[in-house]
């Protein structure tokens, strides 16, 4: 099915390069795009040792939703001179709360794009809200660098293999993207060699040819680097524009594709990758 319809999460300071990539994205492929900013309300602490005044609540709140519109009004200007079917929308939140305000917006859509946590700018609740809407949207992800991107249409892709359902799902919700691309890379990661027969990635790879795309296989046995380390190399050594990996969370502690890898991966990250759960 084509990506028809992109929603991107506003940054509420600095240059906005999950949504210029949205925005070129949703060019690219005649989607509608929408920006939705999040006003992070205050926490009042339950341990207070008094009410606190009404006139700063007001004044707090009042501030949240004017951060907001502002990165709205950015990002209507951007969709204006990018000449993208868009609109942007307002969601509020508690600090710390339910995102349920959040989901909401991104369930009916075909993407979700959110840009990555940035040190030096950092952004309210940026890594719970990547978490959150990964896993509990169902829609899939593009987590774009804060560094920004300009391969609005991937032509060199990678391709993380496990075999699992997730990772299975994210090749299925990548494949409007991977049918514009002029090479893919399977890679596959494996602590040692498989004894089963046949090489391994090779399933996913003749799927992928089947739908005529040029389509190759790397297994990496027993990396002497971390697993995190090893999936950026290749996009370094290969000039990779787009990851595409699936991710999994269970019980109370979320992790994704290739284990606790993926946070690295996540943090250190150059291109855009595109997961789903």
């Amino acid at each position: 099915m084509p990506i028809k319809d992109v929603l991107t999460i506003l940054d509420l300071a600095g240059d906005q390069p999950a949504a210029k990539y949205a925005l070129e994205f949703g060019r690219t492929h005649d989607a509608h795009v929408t920006g939705l900013a999040v006003s992070f309300e205050p926490v009042v602490p339950a341990f207070a040792a008094a009410p606190m005044p009404v006139d700063y609540m007001q004044a707090a709140h009042e501030q949240a939703i004017a951060a907001a519109n502002e990165a709205r009004k950015e990002y209507d200007e951007l969709a204006r001179l990018a000449a993208v079917n868009s609109e942007s929308r307002l969601a509020e939140i508690l600090t710390g709360g339910p995102l349920e305000n959040v989901l909401v917006h991104c369930r009916p859509t075909d993407l979700v794009v959110i840009g990555q946590a940035n040190p030096d700018r950092p952004e309210p609740m940026r890594e719970l809200l990547i978490e959150t809407v990964l896993f509990e949207s169902g829609v899939p992800v593009m987590l774009v660098p804060y560094i920004g991107s300009t391969a609005f249409q991937p032509k060199n892709i990678l391709v993380g293999w496990d075999g699992s359902s997730t990772a299975t799902r994210a090749i299925h919700a990548a494949l409007p993207v991977l049918e514009k691309a002029e090479s893919i890379t399977v890679l596959v990661i494996e602590k040692k060699a498989s004894a089963g027969e046949g090489q391994p990635g090779a399933d996913v790879a003749n799927y992928l040819a089947r739908h005529n795309m040029n389509v190759t296989v790397e297994v990496v046995v027993n990396p002497q680097t971390s697993v995190a380390d090893t999936v950026l190399n290749q996009v370094s050594d290969n000039g990779n524009d787009l990851v595409v990996m699936g991710g999994y969370g269970h019980s109370r502690m979320r992790e994704f594709l290739f284990g606790g890898a993926t946070r690295e991966i996540l943090e250190a990250m150059t291109v855009p990758v595109l997961m789903a759960h």
